[in-house]
């Protein structure tokens, strides 16, 4: 029985986390435990968090979806990091604006 993909969507390693979890763990297969591994290990905010603040950086700062999502999965501590996932596009990013996305993610980072 093949199964077909009704639509793609890119998500944050913490939403995949919680995806993964929501099917159980004895119901997965070993690459899907794999991967709830990875997701459980390297998320950095909760899962509901992560989909609000890749919505903020996408419609205030004016990211793609894409350089939102990886932005949100490394969770990055400083401009120059930032500038690392901005970098591919062809826009310059003001180091204003840089700083205002710094000040965002250090509102949803989570306090350990």
């Amino acid at each position: 029985m093949s199964k077909k993909a009704l639509r793609g969507r890119s998500l944050t390693i913490p939403e995949v986390k919680k995806l993964l979890e929501s099917l159980g763990e004895e119901k997965l297969d070993q690459f899907q435990r794999r991967s709830l591994d990875y997701a459980s290990k390297f998320s950095r905010i909760e899962p509901e968090k992560a989909e609000t603040l890749v919505k903020a950086l996408v419609e205030k700062f004016g990211l793609e979806e894409e350089e939102a999502i990886q932005v949100v999965n490394s969770m990055p501590e400083s401009i120059e990091e930032i500038r690392v996932f901005l970098a591919g596009g062809r826009k310059i990013v003001e180091a204003t604006k840089l700083q205002e996305i710094l000040n965002l993610l250090d509102e949803y980072r989570k306090k350990e």
